[in-house]
């Protein structure tokens, strides 16, 4: 039920008619008795600017998950960002700060990596190899290097996407040890598709399977469908992984923190979404 102290947070994207985040949220809020809704909100990019700056003075407005293809835009209209956002470029939530200000942060990568470590694959001191250096490849980077990997190596046939991650990743850790330019999974502890490869029927295996070490942790983003070809292949070598859908459940806890809410986990959400 939305009265007239319901907190609403706006999903702001464009076009509205794939978006999730209303169906796992909202049956959590009623479920826990939180006087909250996620409310989806079509914005063009032409409107964007206007329209976020206008949005935060509604009284009754506390925050905005940010989706395509605002992410990037989203960056320029805030007053505080956190350092994952700066690394990924891109920010997915909005929250309203005490004194009125924007405060924006980035949780594609920090679901990411929640997902690796309850599994108990171990991340500080890792090595790690993202295919893929866009937005999600990029947030990925983030929250492995705030996680402490000793080693990320980027891999993006965009040498100029790979290079820019690659400088703000030193910006920000510059003690982290980063590489680009190569694809070959051998040696890494773990290997993360962050490229679109998956979706379509037909489409090439991102890496090399040949050359994956059964020890090795794979991740996977894309959703479309949960065991890609690319995780089939890894697990018919006796890989450990997680589904692109463990991702987006798995920020949905940080994203209740940062909105300061109360959490859950990311099995709890499952349970709870309606999805269909």
């Amino acid at each position: 039920m939305i009265t007239g102290t319901t907190k609403l947070i706006a999903h702001l994207g464009y076009p509205t008619e794939s978006f999730k985040a209303p169906l796992i949220y909202n049956p959590y809020f009623e479920e826990n008795g939180i006087d909250a809704v996620v409310v989806p909100m079509g914005c063009r990019p032409q409107h964007y600017p206007a329209f976020l700056k206008l949005l935060f003075r509604l009284s009754n407005i506390h925050g905005a998950l940010i989706t395509m293809p605002h992410k990037i835009s989203t960056m320029a209209l805030l007053d505080e960002t956190s350092t994952n956002a700066k690394v990924a470029g891109s920010c997915n939530a909005v929250r309203l700060g005490s004194d009125g200000r924007l405060i924006g942060d980035m949780f594609d990568g920090e679901g990411f990596v929640r997902g690796v470590l309850r599994r108990g694959k171990k991340v500080e001191g890792a090595h790690a190899l993202i295919a893929g250096a866009g937005g999600v490849g990029s947030a990925i980077a983030a929250s492995l290097a705030q996680a402490g990997v000793e080693h990320l190596a980027i891999f993006d046939p965009n040498e100029t996407t790979a290079t820019a991650l690659l400088d703000r990743l030193k910006q920000y850790y510059p003690q982290l040890q980063v590489t680009v330019g190569s694809a070959d999974p051998a040696g890494f502890d773990i290997v993360v598709n962050a490229t679109p490869l998956g979706m379509r029927r037909g489409d090439p295996l991102p890496i090399d399977i040949d050359r994956i070490s059964p020890s090795t942790f794979v991740g996977e983003v894309v959703m479309t469908k949960e065991i890609t070809p690319f995780l089939e292949a890894v697990r018919a070598r006796g890989c450990a992984f997680q589904v692109g859908t463990d991702m987006l459940f798995e920020q949905i806890p940080a994203y209740l923190e940062f909105f300061e809410f109360p959490t859950t986990t990311a099995d709890n959400l499952r349970a709870i979404a309606k999805l269909g």
